[in-house]
């Protein structure tokens, strides 16, 4: 279908800033004519030049979408305009920093908001609520151009022991600090397990640190601080997966998972 001449110079601006995906007071910010903003979009989702990805929020198509005009986005960059404040977290920030070989299928966002699950064109979301001294360690990256934001290494792995449910379980944390020893920065995760609190979170990275015999620095000393976070009582290495299993006290865990491959410390 034909654009008018103000819609044509919609989708322009909006094409030569790199907005494939945008919203309502975004759009606004470029449209100049006197029809009001949410009535062009609508037209120009009609005629197949955008789609609405959620109320408010719409997605580009370019010409070389083809007469199909299908067309979509990377769900990191989609994440921000689903909620805000928005990180990429959990799962999906292990498999964004190299630290797990497994694709998720649900992109994982943590925020100090509330979402139900959605999906967009086929791809899921996943809204996890933390408080608000808990949302930390967010990174802001881009890709092709479009910011988007993702927790880094040390906030991943903290988020992970926190919620191994959410992480893949507690086989993929260990193979997340396998992974990516060298490029941890340790003091960094000292400081996010202080701010933190301790608690059952240094329970379980403290145990995979030692059982895995990662090569960390100042190693002894390190985990002797560690050990001083740690939350009374005993808590499961792997939440969900039953009750039984040896009690490593150095860590006040119980090991009810089986499948590490390194012989565990007493």
């Amino acid at each position: 279908m034909t654009l008018s001449a103000g819609e044509y110079e919609l989708l322009s601006r909006l094409a030569a800033k790199g907005k494939t995906i945008f919203s309502t007071s975004e759009a606004q910010e470029l449209w100049g004519g006197s029809t009001p903003i949410k009535t062009v979009l609508h037209r120009l989702e009609k005629k197949g030049w955008l789609q609405r990805v959620e109320r408010g929020v719409y997605l580009l198509i370019p010409l070389e979408a083809g007469p199909e005009r299908t067309w979509s986005e990377s769900p990191l960059v989609i994440a921000p305009y689903l909620i805000q404040p928005a990180a990429v977290a959990y799962w999906s920030a292990l498999h964004y920093w190299q630290m797990t070989e497994q694709i998720p299928r649900i992109t994982i966002v943590q925020s100090t908001k509330r979402k139900l699950p959605v999906e967009v064109q086929g791809m899921r979301f996943q809204f996890v609520t933390v408080k608000e001294a808990r949302f930390f360690g967010v990174l802001e990256r881009t890709l092709n151009g479009k910011k988007f934001y993702v927790t880094d290494r040390e906030k991943t792995l903290v988020d992970c022991a926190d919620r191994p449910d959410l992480g893949g379980g507690i086989l993929q944390l260990a193979q997340a600090l396998r992974t990516a020893q060298t490029e941890i920065e340790w003091s960094k995760l000292d400081a996010y397990l202080m701010r933190w609190e301790g608690g059952t979170v240094v329970k379980r990275l403290g145990y995979l640190v030692d059982r895995l015999q990662i090569p960390i620095p100042e190693r002894e000393p390190r985990l002797a601080e560690w050990q001083k976070m740690i939350s009374r009582g005993i808590s499961p290495l792997e939440p969900g997966a039953g009750r039984s299993g040896p009690v490593v006290t150095r860590w006040g865990l119980r090991i009810n998972v089986d499948a590490l491959s390194v012989k565990a410390p007493g």
